[in-house]
């Protein structure tokens, strides 16, 4: 599986970026994450740093947007586009609760950003990337301007858009071109969990059976059950356990995250617990 593509500040970047047509994109405050279609059909799933073979290992800060590709992928499109699905790497953003308040109930779990074909061992441009995604049936990322040409556009004088994902500014713009260059500007109005980290005290301070209470209630085990009835699949203790702890990942993505993170096992042991006991007739 590919590596995520450096994306350097404007400065540091490539004087080649700003030339020729550009895609300005939204920058977003998440969590980066990496896939691959399996010849099985089963997914492989990495962040920014480390690839997880074994699904049961996944961080549930990701297990939200995991399932929603898992859903949603059109696996028979893309063997229809490519002779070899384990040669293509998809990359994106795990939409977590950081420091900008997206409205998580209205973000889709993952949005696309980059994709890495093996044939031609290179990115496929902004256009094409968001084409891609779209007919597999994903969001990509948000798109401000498409071939914006380099002369009309100034690094200093561009003011940020508002985000697509909240009432308020967008953290930063991605700047691509089909070159293949690419860099950013953050948007120094709108702290991000980059340039304002979340503190390892305020992570530490979610214990497991205070997350286990707050959200292992009666009402969100029996909305997970509605909407399991509807889909016309059982009501079962480890799906609606599942369920709530990926919310909860989503949510507090620090409490699960680092080395003072909260273990998993032992949190979705005290969530199945509680759904136990509420799902009892």
């Amino acid at each position: 599986m590919n590596a995520f593509p450096a994306t350097p500040p404007v400065a540091e970047a490539p004087s080649e970026l700003l030339s020729g047509h550009l895609w300005l994109l939204e920058l977003i405050d998440g969590r980066p994450l990496r896939f691959q279609l399996q010849d099985s059909g089963l997914l492989r799933v990495g962040d920014a740093e480390t690839v997880y073979d074994d699904p049961d290992a996944i961080p549930l800060p990701f297990q939200r947007a995991v399932r929603h590709i898992r859903e949603s992928l059109d696996r028979d499109a893309l063997r229809a586009a490519v002779d070899d699905v384990e040669g293509v790497t998809f990359f994106g953003v795990a939409t977590t609760r950081e420091s900008v308040p997206y409205d998580l109930g209205s973000m889709p779990p993952f949005l696309g950003t980059d994709v890495w074909a093996a044939d031609d061992e290179a990115f496929r441009p902004p256009d094409a990337a968001d084409g891609i995604f779209r007919r597999l049936g994903l969001d990509p990322i948000n798109t401000f301007a498409r071939e914006a040409h380099a002369r009309d556009f100034s690094v200093d004088s561009y003011e940020i858009p508002g985000s697509a994902w909240y009432d308020g500014p967008a953290a930063g713009v991605v700047i691509r071109n089909k070159q293949g260059h690419r860099g950013m500007v953050s948007n120094a109005a709108v702290p991000t969990a980059t340039t304002s980290p979340v503190s390892d005290e305020s992570a530490a301070g979610l214990s497991i059976d205070a997350l286990a209470t707050e959200y292992a209630t009666q009402g969100r085990i029996n909305d997970i059950a509605a909407s399991l009835r509807a889909a016309e699949q059982p009501v079962a203790v480890d799906v609606v356990t599942d369920r709530l702890c990926a919310a909860v990942g989503r949510h507090h993505p620090d409490a699960f995250l680092g080395v003072d993170s909260l273990d998993q096992t032992a949190f979705r042991s005290a969530v199945a617990e509680q759904v136990q006991r509420q799902l009892q007739p």
